[in-house]
């Protein structure tokens, strides 16, 4: 006589577990068909014994029939489906490698032009400040060269004669000219002070040397 394992736990009134339990530790006998478990009771034990017998062949017969014979082809098979999978693993290795390195390329190249932009800055505030240099300088050599110890005539050693140096206001009213004639030419002079070496001002007050310069383009009106 064999009962499953539900009709075993209510035949002897027994808990699943503890029926699983024995089963476990091999304490009753039982034989599985079909994927069902049967528990042999003792008065049939020859006739279970039997049965287990049948089913254990049954089961090797399956596992020898389900497991397929080793062949050369399946043996190659095995082999050309590992090295693809080992191909298909160097290519995503080769892309994130190459992702990487783009990657830090862009970095790279980010980096340099943010130094690139500083010194680029840099040089223009260098640049800035050479200009406003340059320009003291240009502007402080123009005056050196306008200014002028003596206003009074002097001696020229070497040809031996007097510079002839004088005011403009004082020049100006010598001429047949109008009072705002006048002023117009003063502020000619005062225009072209800073680019014009002939123009010579001290105090305030503006001279021409007519023995090294002629003035004429800016007297006339």
């Amino acid at each position: 006589m064999r009962l499953t394992i539900d009709e075993y736990s209510k035949h002897f009134k027994m808990s699943k577990e503890i029926v699983n339990a024995k089963l476990r530790a091999k304490k009753l006998h039982y034989i599985i068909e079909e994927g069902i478990t049967y528990i042999i009771l003792p008065n049939t034990q020859e006739q279970s014994t039997t049965q287990m017998q049948r089913a254990t062949n049954i089961q090797k017969s399956a596992l020898v029939a389900k497991k397929p014979k080793t062949t050369v082809a399946m043996v190659l098979g095995l082999y050309q489906k590992e090295n693809r999978q080992l191909k298909e693993k160097i290519v995503e290795l080769e892309k994130k490698i190459d992702r990487l390195i783009d990657d830090k390329e862009q970095m790279l190249r980010a980096e340099m032009s943010k130094i690139e932009g500083i010194y680029n800055e840099k040089d223009k505030q260098l640049k800035n400040i050479l200009e406003l240099l340059n320009a003291k300088f240009a502007s402080h050599s123009r005056e050196m060269i306008h200014e002028v110890e003596h206003i009074p005539q002097t001696k020229n050693k070497e040809s031996d004669t007097l510079e002839e140096i004088v005011e403009l206001k004082s020049y100006l009213k010598t001429l047949d000219l109008e009072p705002y004639q006048r002023k117009i030419i003063k502020k000619r002079f005062l225009a072209a002070y800073h680019e014009d070496i002939r123009i010579i001002k001290q105090n305030g007050n503006i001279y021409l040397n007519f023995s090294k310069y002629d003035y004429s383009d800016l007297l006339e009106y």
